[in-house]
């Protein structure tokens, strides 16, 4: 089989020769390995099965405040701290509950093509995802700010949706230029769960979320391509609306939150799980036997008839031991 024939068929849930994975890095992670692996070229040799062309507002870094970039929506991130990679916001985009303060920045379609026939001239037998990051909620706090979102939900529904349906109109867009091109699928990031429950909570959720994911859902549907969405955290009480709306990938797939076997039965007829490898509690910590064992266990439950793609539940980050990610391989790579 290709590794995008894996993918097809994970999803199907039908069994596989070996379980479709993935693994992605933070820079600083990377840099650890390929100094442990002695190869700056190791990335493309690991054998993932899965490409992706992403957008998440196009950063630009400001030559005047090194470390810190601006992206297309005007937001402010701040790369001198922990996090390298994404960043840290400062300041605030719209300052008061009120859609008119802020305009929607240009859709760069010139360069959001360029993103996916770099992506297909790279493919090999990969599985293709069209995505978008900062997808809904998290579009949304980024220009708002979390504590004021939240409070707005309460307190400024009407400004709330007017919000989010000027971010779904402006995704949707989007989609149609991912869809034009040659892609299996398309990729959803927004982080809605903490390690107990929603952030927002299912009410609210309902509300404000659901049905306007429901309408990117449709639209990358109508084409008949699988829709991936990624939430870190537990959504476990809202994986039913989820399935209802069209999805066919959840990721990243907690194992620190869920249990796998149950949630195996509850819900691996209708989803397929993405991640399950353990970037919080398994890769900083255990032993490379202790790693082996787990991931393979993990592929031994998940993998069972298909639903399963292998995967750290993050991109790696820089607190886990190079010899750890090494065994990651092997085992993937050796099914």
């Amino acid at each position: 089989m290709t590794r995008r024939e894996r993918v097809i068929a994970a999803v199907k849930h039908q069994q596989t020769d070996i379980c479709p994975y993935n693994i992605e890095f933070t820079h600083e992670e990377y840099e650890k390995v390929s100094q442990y692996l002695d190869d700056n070229d190791f990335y493309p040799k690991i054998g993932n099965h899965i490409i992706m062309a992403n957008y998440d507002g196009f950063l630009s870094e400001l030559p005047e405040k090194p470390g810190y970039w601006r992206d297309d929506f005007g937001v402010l991130w701040n790369r001198n701290g922990v996090d390298k990679d994404i960043g840290v916001i400062e300041g605030r985009v719209i300052n008061e509950p009120d859609i008119k303060e802020f305009k929607f920045p240009e859709i760069n379609e010139a360069e959001i093509r360029n993103e996916y026939e770099t992506m297909v001239k790279e493919t090999g037998d990969k599985f293709r995802f069209g995505s978008i990051g900062f997808s809904m909620y998290e579009r949304a706090w980024t220009l708002r700010g979390i504590e004021e979102l939240l409070a707005d939900m309460i307190e400024e529904p009407e400004f709330v949706e007017d919000l989010l349906d000027a971010i779904t109109e402006y995704n949707l867009k989007i989609i149609d230029i991912g869809l034009e091109c040659n892609i299996d699928g398309f990729h959803f990031g927004d982080d809605w769960g903490q390690q107990k429950g929603l952030i927002m909570g299912p009410v609210y959720w309902r509300r404000f979320i659901k049905p306007r994911m429901a309408k990117m859902y449709a639209k990358v549907k109508s084409k008949g391509l699988i829709v991936s969405q990624h939430s870190c955290g537990d959504i476990q009480e809202i994986m039913p609306d989820l399935i209802e709306i069209g999805l066919d990938i959840y990721q990243t797939f907690q194992p620190e939150i869920y249990n796998m076997k149950e949630i195996k039965r509850e819900f691996g007829n209708d989803l397929t799980f993405w991640g399950g490898i353990s970037t919080q509690g398994l890769l900083p910590f255990a032993s490379v036997e202790v790693v082996k064992s787990v991931a393979l266990e993990t592929i031994k439950i998940m993998g069972k008839g298909g639903g399963y793609i292998a995967a750290p539940t993050h991109a790696l980050p820089a607190d886990i031991p190079a010899e750890n990610v090494a065994a990651l391989i092997e085992v993937f790579k050796n099914q």
